[in-house]
């Protein structure tokens, strides 16, 4: 498995590592750049994320027609001009175009629908744990070397690093990454299955968990740098004593959410306490006036954060049927950039003309809501799946199993030969299945 995911996890983590090295200073940044306001900083720090929304589907429903390598380029290719746009930008207006750019390169569902083709679904948990970790290190990395390289050589640098960690990431996609297996079904590809994902409830739940945990993130990274700036008098190469401890304890929890979500097949419980830290965490940060209680906020927010991290993108794939992954992962990443813009655009509103204080007090409203919204989940651990040479079946007979009762799909692995079938353990056991097509 790591040989396999390894790679990938890499082209992933650079990507990441090239965005997140700007967070912990571009809102401070972005404010002595001509034109700029609260508002205009929202956008350029969540504008990348409007165009992922809006782009998300479209490149995973292309990487499901010519193929996610080709898909996978074309975004890192766009990601680069963006970022080079943005370490020449000398206003507040071509940061935001570049920032868009950044966020045209929309290859985030593409990369974990990659994953999710080489990867069981058994293990895949623990593939999206690993990943999750890679990029837990690097955003650890980031908020270190972030503040110390903006502070002493200027952000530009920060973002030719960036298209330097795009450019690396293509050569390893060709060098190092296998292609994925050839996956053949008896399903149609159509227009109608977008519409078919956006009525899944259980796809629909995650959507908005994700949009919600995403806009949590940018809501912080914009208050967070900004408090610690002006009401607490920390320098820009300074934040980083504030993140660093932060990541420590998000690491570890990220630990707890593979061992509790997949282990011990509690993955709704670990959603709720990650919720529960979000709602803490801006409690703390909403109404103190001391800059260690602050910060031991920010700790309570990366350890709820972290906690949903390696949980997200796994289960969303779980819901999704095999011809829909692209697709489905697609939309559940544009709601995530949704709530990544949304986040950081409302946040620089409200932190404008209400204060920390009222921003705080929507989040605790929103995480109570959240919390009976996951109630309702159905939870994925009853979903089973069964492995089958091509020699131990009848090809004539696999059609019985689209009207068996329990049987949510089943597709061919043409690289290993082998038919899996899914199918809900509630309603049905595999001594059950295999009868019906030997």
């Amino acid at each position: 498995m790591l040989k396999t995911i390894m790679p990938l996890n890499l082209i992933i983590s650079l990507r990441f590592f090239g965005l997140f090295i700007v967070l912990p200073v571009l809102s401070v940044y972005a404010l002595s750049l001509k034109g700029a306001n609260e508002l205009l900083i929202g956008i350029a720090i969540g504008g990348y994320a409007l165009t992922q929304m809006l782009l998300q589907v479209p490149f995973g429903m292309l990487s499901d027609k010519i193929g996610r390598k080709i898909t996978i380029t074309i975004g890192l290719v766009i990601f680069i001009i963006g970022s080079l746009i943005c370490a020449f930008s000398t206003d507040i207006y071509m940061l935001i175009l570049g920032r868009l750019l950044q966020g045209a390169g929309a290859i985030g569902a593409v990369a974990v629908a990659m994953i999710s083709d080489m990867i069981k679904e058994e293990i895949r948990a623990k593939a999206m744990a690993i990943m999750g970790g890679s990029i837990a290190l690097t955003f650890a990395l980031s908020m270190v070397l972030g503040p110390l390289i903006s502070g002493y050589w200027g952000i530009d640098k920060l973002f030719f690093i960036t298209a330097a960690c795009a450019f690396l990431a293509i050569f390893v996609l060709y060098i190092k990454v296998p292609n994925p297996p050839k996956i053949t079904h008896d399903y149609e590809n159509n227009t109608k299955d977008i519409i078919k994902i956006l009525k899944d409830k259980n796809l629909i739940k995650m959507n908005i968990t994700n949009m919600l945990q995403k806009g949590m993130m940018t809501l912080a990274f914009l208050t967070i740098p900004i408090m610690m700036v002006r009401e607490f008098g920390y320098l820009k190469t300074e934040l980083w004593q504030v993140y660093m401890p932060a990541m420590v304890f998000g690491i570890f929890a990220m630990g707890f959410s593979a061992v509790m979500g997949e282990k011990k097949k509690k993955p709704k419980e670990v959603l709720i306490i990650g919720i529960i830290f979000f709602g803490l965490a801006f409690s703390i940060m909403g109404y103190t006036h001391s800059a260690a209680v602050f910060i031991t906020g920010v700790v309570v927010f990366f350890i709820g954060f972290n906690v949903h991290e390696p949980l997200l993108q796994s289960l969303a794939s779980k819901y999704a049927k095999v011809h829909q992954k692209g697709a489905a992962l697609g939309v559940f990443n544009s709601f995530g950039h949704f709530g990544t813009f949304t986040g950081a655009l409302w946040g620089g509103h409200y932190l404008k003309w209400y204060g920390i204080e009222s921003i705080a007090l929507v989040v605790i409203i929103t995480c109570i809501l959240w919390v009976f919204l996951i109630i309702s989940l159905e939870n994925p651990v009853f979903t089973k799946n069964i492995y089958i040479p091509f020699n131990e079946f009848i090809e004539e007979k696999l059609q019985v199993l689209n009207n068996t009762n329990g049987v949510i799909e089943w597709y061919k692995n043409e690289n290993e030969k082998v038919l899996i079938i899914k199918y809900n353990s509630k309603n049905i056991q595999e001594e059950s299945i295999l009868p019906l097509i030997k």
